[in-house]
């Protein structure tokens, strides 16, 4: 049987959490919001499966372009091709 290559594959590392005490998911990166133009960090939050980007745009920096629903749309460039990804704010971060 050929062994599956999934959306989470080889993220074991990537998509860890750190154990620390208190609240593991704090309501205020749910309601964090963002405005056209910021400057933002994708960092995958791996107990939050809505709205999450592919495992390989995991610590790259994008612009927010816009909001679908509830989700900001973030350009970026991979290599030489610019994306749009749709990603919901707990996996955002603003770059400081």
């Amino acid at each position: 049987m050929r062994r599956s290559r999934g959306f989470r594959s080889k993220t074991r590392h990537k998509l860890q959490k750190v154990k620390r005490p208190g609240r593991s998911n704090p309501i205020t990166r749910k309601i964090q919001s963002f405005n056209e133009g910021d400057l933002v960090h994708i960092i995958i939050d791996p107990s939050i499966h809505r709205g999450q980007p592919h495992p390989r745009f995991h610590g790259k920096t994008g612009r927010v372009v816009g909001m679908m629903g509830k989700s900001y749309v973030v350009a970026l460039k991979d290599g030489n091709k610019d994306k749009q990804l749709v990603v919901r704010p707990e996996h955002l971060q603003m770059q400081e």
